[in-house]
């Protein structure tokens, strides 16, 4: 059943515009909660369908950040400050106030800069596999983070393809990650993540855009002063496995526990079985996220 009525919105930023998508639940009187949902590093707002249609009389806003998406001709640095005031923005122009805001993986680091930098805009938190200081070599160098962290995803931004089926079939269709959880919905989302590009394709998102946002959330100042503030509740979800299915995923569970220890106000929850794409683009890891969302915007009402 088809729960929300889907539309985009674009959305002037420094730079230029950004593409935001918009789901209206159906059938919903009176005061409608809204959660604002960020994606990862090379996603779009599409990697939140699969939660959307977990969360029936709730409105979802998710803008594809700068670099992204049909956000990507914007002009101008990224870095997790931009991408927070780009959301301010968002709000603004959907008519919001404080919301709960979900972030995947960059998304997550970006959510807690936004609460940060803007904090009456944000009620609560949800970082899901992201959001808290990677386990990351002290002494790497910039220009190898990307590789270090995103390993193969990185690779496929400098790549150029002679059609959307052998994007799909090439790089998607056997990635580790989705083993059993193909969907249409996922065939969509890898679909819209391409532009066409002289006789061909490439993706989307903007290979020196996505460095220059790794770098930030690394070795920048925006995270750990956010951090070193955060006063919002928040709700750190973790996964066992990471980008390729394997593990450790992101957070082993060491580092994670230093972290966490570091900054025990915020709470942990551990969804087991999942990897760090499926927790959000399978229909099983949103069945997973969707209570601790729906929870979350309804506190926002309340």
């Amino acid at each position: 059943m088809n729960t929300h009525t889907y539309r985009t919105i674009d959305v002037p930023v420094a730079g230029g515009n950004l593409r935001v998508g918009i789901w209206d639940p159906q059938g919903t009187t009176g005061e409608i909660p809204t959660v604002l949902a960020i994606h990862g590093v090379t996603a779009s707002h599409l990697a939140w369908e699969f939660l959307v249609a977990e969360l029936p009389g709730v409105r979802v806003v998710a803008p594809d950040l700068r670099g992204r998406g049909r956000s990507n001709a914007i002009e101008g640095p990224a870095g997790m400050s931009a991408h927070a005031d780009d959301l301010v923005a968002v709000l603004d122009a959907v008519g919001v106030g404080a919301v709960a805001v979900i972030g995947h993986s960059m998304g997550g680091f970006v959510a807690v800069v936004l609460a940060h930098r803007h904090a009456a805009r944000v009620q609560q938190l949800i970082l899901v596999d992201g959001g808290l200081p990677l386990d990351v070599p002290a002494d790497v160098a910039p220009e190898q983070l990307v590789t270090l962290i995103l390993g193969p995803t990185a690779e496929r931004l400098s790549r150029r393809w002679t059609s959307v089926d052998e994007y799909i079939d090439v790089f998607w269709r056997g990635h580790p990650a989705f083993s059993s959880d193909w969907s249409a919905a996922l065939e969509r989302y890898i679909a819209y993540d391409l532009c066409a590009d002289g006789d061909g394709y490439r993706p989307a998102t903007s290979y020196q855009t996505t460095v220059e946002d790794t770098v930030d959330l690394n070795l920048g100042n925006a995270l750990s002063a956010a951090l070193a503030q955060l006063h919002h509740q928040t709700l750190f979800i973790s996964v066992p496995r990471g980008l390729q299915n394997e593990e450790p995923g992101l957070y082993p569970p060491a580092h994670r526990a230093q972290v966490l220890a570091a900054h025990p106000s915020i709470v942990h929850q551990h969804l087991g079985g999942l990897n760090h794409y499926t927790v959000v683009m399978s229909e099983r890891g949103a069945r997973q996220l969707a209570p601790l969302v729906r929870a979350a915007a309804s506190a926002v009402t309340a």
